[in-house]
């Protein structure tokens, strides 16, 4: 994985752009839910669809069933 490191201006009332450079970089384009996370006094931002493949990545590794999420999800709403 490259390492791509650019400067960005914060505006007064917390606003900052992400340059397309960026958006491209973590693979986000329109409007995009992202996960904010800090860390011993750093940013760190990643698309909210990382963290669900994630989480999904894990349940098939520690599932002792067979299904996907989306089937758990489905038993869940019935009950």
């Amino acid at each position: 994985m490259s390492e791509l490191v650019t400067d960005v201006k914060m505006a007064a009332n917390g606003r900052l752009v992400l340059p397309q450079a960026v958006r491209r970089a973590i693979g986000v384009e329109g409007e995009t839910r992202l996960v904010v996370t800090v860390e011993a006094g750093e940013l760190r931002l990643s698309p909210m669809a990382n963290g669900v493949a994630r989480a999904q990545a894990l349940y098939r590794k520690h599932a002792k069933v067979k299904r996907s999420s989306q089937d758990f999800l489905a038993d869940r709403e019935r009950d």
